[in-house]
């Protein structure tokens, strides 16, 4: 394959190859170390349900431009080469930044506690 379709070019670029058939263009495309966008255009819901499940991008469009994801709508982020762990933009990417802690308490008090100094003033706030 030429070098230009395995490289991520971030610019007004367009490689066309010709493939025979889904299986080919599925192996090209899944074949690069780079897996930003993928685009597809076809009527066979068929072949629509098989890119969907089998091309190997962090964003896919199906008949429709590969550009423009809105934002606040549409996390962005790809795989392989082209990651960045979490999803830009979308729910979750907040929690990329987050340590998660859990703290569990048995609030089920037995037998006598002596209050300490600190609680009676702590009540009274």
């Amino acid at each position: 394959m030429a070098r230009i379709a395995c490289e991520e070019i971030f610019g007004p670029v367009l490689c066309v190859f010709k493939a025979q058939n889904l299986d080919e263009a599925l192996a090209w495309a899944n074949g690069t170390e780079y897996a930003l966008t993928g685009g597809f255009f076809s009527r066979s819901p068929g072949n629509i349900e098989r890119v969907k499940a089998e091309l190997e991008a962090g964003n896919v469009y199906i008949n429709r431009g590969i550009t423009g994801a809105m934002v606040a709508r549409h996390p962005f982020g790809g795989f392989k080469m082209s990651g960045t762990g979490t999803k830009a933009g979308g729910r979750d990417y907040l929690l990329h930044f987050l340590l998660p802690r859990v703290v569990t308490e048995n609030d089920m008090r037995r037998g006598f506690a002596p209050e300490e100094a600190g609680d009676e003033s702590e009540r009274n706030h």
